[in-house]
């Protein structure tokens, strides 16, 4: 059974009710209330492609969210995350959450040397130290956001230009947000071709090279960059189910194989009980 967008968030969800619950804006540091936080922010045509663009994007709520959500809902042990930013606090923000709820069963059933924490990369170093000292004192003493520098490089793929991470964590994730890099960072070029222009776009390819590690149940989640999510759709060689939801500009693959062994099942069991199995009933 395809993934679907009721898998993820159901369809009465409650935005604001979530948001005042979790008090999200305030582990942002934002005390503005009274904002219709559903609503995706539409930019100018050039906002994401300005090189010379210094300032910060303006947090969308939304997605934020959402991704708190998706975290505590499908009792996330481990975050990837490309691109380092808003959204590394506050899914960071909900794994201390499911460490809190689950840490004496997974200590006891599960195998993960690094639960309940979100591993984020970056090449632009100005982004780790602002939110470095954005981080709130409870997620530095627990030790659950870890924040990593790597060059971004030209590269291929199966002879596709893409681009590269020079190094990544050695961590397997549940969960990989793909919100990063930008298109103008990466050094060198392939045959002349580089992401360095208005009318190129990311392309990020590092989700591909580690394809074989992941086990089943991970699920990706791609905001926007929507010809880097059809990339991996398309190089991507095992049985992920994808959806791609307009309304929030996002792309959902999820890995729907049995599981690869006990250890396994038993987080299938624990974070998703029986809604994958349901979903993978007729693989």
């Amino acid at each position: 059974m395809p993934l679907s967008f009721q898998d993820l968030i159901p369809n009465d969800f409650d935005y604001n009710a979530y948001l005042n619950d979790n008090k999200i804006n305030l582990l942002l540091g934002d005390t503005h209330n009274g904002v219709e936080y559903s609503r995706k922010i539409i930019h100018s045509p050039t906002f994401n492609v300005d090189k010379n663009n210094a300032t910060p994007f303006p947090p969308e709520y939304d997605d934020l969210i959402r991704l708190h959500y998706i975290v505590r809902s499908r009792k996330a042990l481990t975050v990837l995350e490309f691109g380092v930013g808003r959204s590394t606090i506050v899914m960071a923000d909900a794994l201390l959450n499911n460490r809190l709820c689950y840490l004496k069963y997974s200590q006891v059933n599960l195998r993960r040397d690094s639960a309940y924490q979100i591993h984020s990369i970056d090449n632009i170093d100005d982004y780790i130290q602002m939110v470095s000292s954005q981080i709130p004192e409870t997620l530095l003493k627990e030790n659950v956001c870890n924040l990593y520098f790597s060059e971004l490089e030209m590269g291929v793929f199966n002879g596709r230009v893409c681009t590269y991470y020079s190094t990544l964590p050695n961590v397997c994730p549940d969960v990989i947000y793909l919100d990063g890099p930008d298109q103008f960072s990466p050094k060198g070029n392939v045959r002349g071709i580089t992401t360095k222009h208005q009318d190129r776009m990311p392309m990020a390819a590092d989700i591909l090279t580690i394809e074989h590690f992941l086990q089943p149940s991970c699920l990706i989640i791609v905001d926007g960059r929507t010809a880097n999510a059809r990339f991996l759709k398309c190089n991507l060689q095992r049985n992920w189910s994808h959806c791609y939801n307009e309304k929030w500009d996002q792309h959902f693959f999820e890995l729907q194989e049995s599981p690869l062994g006990v250890y396994n099942k038993r987080m299938i069991d624990f974070c998703l009980t029986n809604s994958f199995y349901n979903r993978i009933s007729n693989i």
